[in-house]
């Protein structure tokens, strides 16, 4: 007894060991950044104090920047940013990204369960249809941005095929649409292949009985595609949630990064605050948008059950 008692101590050790290289690069690489973060969030940022003349490095600085975002607080009291200002643009950022985020997902989910469906099945060219599918995807995005900025262009191919006159990448709902669909072009692939994975894992026996019960195609999909596919498709949802709330390089190309356009995301508005050399107050604003994927992230995994570690056997069995 004992020394089966010591080989286990003995494995768990070994398993501590060759764990513990990993944890040290995690660590290093994700949880520096974010603290570092969080520590200059609280510093002012350097410049020139206009009540006595000099340049200032700085200084603790407290809740400033954070009030700054979230109330529009620039020194004198909330909501006295004044227009032009990037804290005023706050919350009309996390609109926008969240704007982004329900449309271009849900469309995404439609769009890749049909064609995973169709790549599911068995008919010549499969495998070529399932390779091409790809390209979209592993085009990257800021090319896919350029591509889709010449199509959206004044004279364009979409002005030109729609007869119209459309200023696709300046028109605050235009631009806002023209990002959607250039984000939606490139991702359903994605989305396609992670369901398409799910799909996959479903027995054909049961489709069988399902017949067999004389079971309608659409019955079978609502009865048993749906429930069988939840878990891959609410990872697929998961990973294309936290990419869209990070977006940066579709909408920058598409309509520009001054932090006052129509399709500024969060991100956009941290870049043109470093732009604007206040790095610590960017600091603040990233660590908001850190706290945000955080909580959407946590919310899915909670309540709609979309759980990367548990198992899909588990999911299928219940456990909660």
């Amino acid at each position: 007894m004992e020394s089966l008692t010591k080989r286990t101590q003995g494995r768990d050790l070994r398993a501590f060991w060759l764990l513990a290289p990993t944890m040290v690069v995690l660590a290093v690489v994700i949880a520096y950044p974010v603290l570092r973060a969080v520590y200059l969030s609280f510093q002012a940022d350097a410049g020139l104090n206009e009540a006595t003349g000099r340049f200032e490095s700085g200084g603790f600085a407290g809740f400033k920047h954070y009030l700054m975002w979230l109330t529009g607080d620039c020194g004198t009291g909330a909501g006295s940013c004044p227009d032009g200002n990037l804290g005023s643009d706050f919350w009309q950022a996390v609109a926008i990204t969240f704007f982004f985020a329900v449309t271009t997902v849900a469309i995404e989910v439609l769009l890749g369960l049909w064609m995973a469906t169709v790549m599911n099945r068995t008919f010549v060219g499969r495998s070529f249809l399932r390779a091409s599918v790809l390209i979209p995807w592993a085009i990257p995005t800021a090319v896919t941005a350029k591509l889709w900025f010449f199509i959206f262009a004044d004279n364009g191919i979409a002005n030109k095929m729609l007869g119209t006159d459309i200023a696709w990448t300046t028109d605050p709902w235009a631009s806002r649409f023209a990002v959607i669909i250039a984000d939606v072009w490139k991702t359903t692939p994605f989305m396609a292949l992670l369901i398409l994975a799910g799909l996959q894992l479903i027995p054909s026996d049961v489709y069988e009985a399902a017949r067999v019960d004389g079971a309608s195609k659409w019955k079978q999909f609502v009865h048993i595609t749906l429930p069988l596919v939840k878990p891959a498709l609410m990872v697929a949802v998961l990973f294309r949630t936290l990419d869209v709330l990070r977006m940066y390089d579709l909408p920058a190309i598409l309509s520009g990064t001054s932090g006052a356009t129509p399709t500024s995301t969060v991100s956009i508005l941290v870049v043109a605050e470093m732009r604007n050399s206040n790095f610590n107050s960017a600091s603040a604003l990233s660590t908001l948008v850190f706290l945000m994927i955080f909580a959407v992230a946590f919310l899915m995994v909670k309540f709609l059950g979309a759980n990367v570690v548990r198992t899909q056997e588990e999911q299928r069995k219940g456990v909660r």
